[in-house]
């Protein structure tokens, strides 16, 4: 009796240390959070980013922002994050551009690797090939024929170099062994834009934008460049079916931290977020816009931005893409 007289406070003791870790492994935000999206509004991002916004807000009991810094292909926001405080009150809704195909700048400001964390994988989604309606291209088929009879003389417009809309156009035209002019912007809202006015010829855009304007027959939808058709374009073909075998391949959207944010802080906020993307409503809300919500974990998000960047890396090389 003794003994246990003794080793009680201990115990008590013990207890009270690890319901303290407990709570310290959790994200209880003390002001606004800032969720930095390093493109323009109106493109997918931007959407996405709000439906996150607005799931998260009553979960942390704090104001989630959705502020926009463009720029360098997203490396502006990316780079105003990563210099930020690692304390979980400024994210980045980030990007194949930031956390894969930054390969292709020679001079940042900012090492991505290195300097961001990754919090958790939200959404993958396909590209959609999109042209103007006024083109004499109908089918894919066509499209890659005129590029051809053409070398370089078709434009197709990105949100900015090394952004998953440049490289996805930069992968169609490896696999389709065609040569376009590349037109970057500062995000895909406005090359989008260009598209719909005639500026442009062509886009690889990513899928959540494109049913609004193809109903009102401002774009016409050639192709997706997923493994089987969409239901939001349930009369587009996929690459494969419309004739271009080997392109496959998905944009992919993330929340990141600082690189300087513990470890326990990236999981406390990894487990937030997913608990917001497990909503129903928010669920639905992502599904709706033709993505697939992922969620990973931590160490499987780097696992998965290793293997883009080796993905992308290729691309870059084989296309020989390079911004000073």
């Amino acid at each position: 009796m003794l003994r246990r007289a003794l080793l009680l406070p201990w115990m008590v003791l013990g207890l009270c240390l690890f319901g303290t870790a407990a709570r310290a492994a959790d994200f209880a935000p003390t002001r606004p959070v800032r969720i930095i999206v390093p493109v323009s509004p109106g493109g997918s991002a931007d959407v996405m980013a709000r439906i996150m916004a607005q799931a998260l807000t009553p979960l942390w009991g704090q104001q989630v922002l959705v502020e926009t810094r463009t720029g360098a292909g997203g490396h502006i926001g990316g780079e105003l994050v990563a210099h930020s405080p690692g304390d979980g009150h400024t994210l980045l809704f980030g990007t194949i551009a930031i956390h894969a195909a930054y390969g292709m700048y020679s001079r940042l400001g900012y090492d991505p690797a290195r300097e961001l964390a990754p919090v958790v994988l939200l959404v993958e989604v396909p590209f959609v090939v999109t042209t103007n309606p006024a083109q004499p291209y109908r089918t894919l088929a066509e499209f890659i024929a005129a590029a051809k009879a053409r070398p370089g003389q078709i434009t197709f417009g990105s949100a900015g170099n090394g952004t998953s809309t440049h490289m996805a156009g930069e992968l169609f035209q490896l696999v389709a062994g065609v040569q376009l002019q590349h037109v970057p912007y500062r995000g895909s809202s406005q090359a989008l834009n260009d598209v719909m006015a005639g500026n442009i010829n062509a886009m690889f855009e990513n899928l959540p934008t494109i049913p609004p304007v193809l109903r009102d027959n401002r774009v016409r939808a050639l192709a997706v460049s997923s493994d089987r058709r969409v239901a939001q374009l349930p009369a587009t073909p996929t690459a494969t079916e419309a004739g271009l075998a080997g392109y496959v391949t998905n944009a992919w959207f993330t929340l990141a931290a600082p690189g300087s944010t513990p470890p326990a802080l990236l999981e406390a906020l990894n487990r937030d977020v997913r608990a917001a993307m497990a909503q129903a409503e928010t669920n639905q809300k992502l599904v709706d816009l033709g993505t697939t919500p992922r969620g990973l974990s931590v160490p499987e998000i780097r696992d998965y931005f290793a293997r883009e960047t080796v993905t992308w890396n290729r691309v870059i090389a084989a296309a020989n893409l390079k911004v000073d």
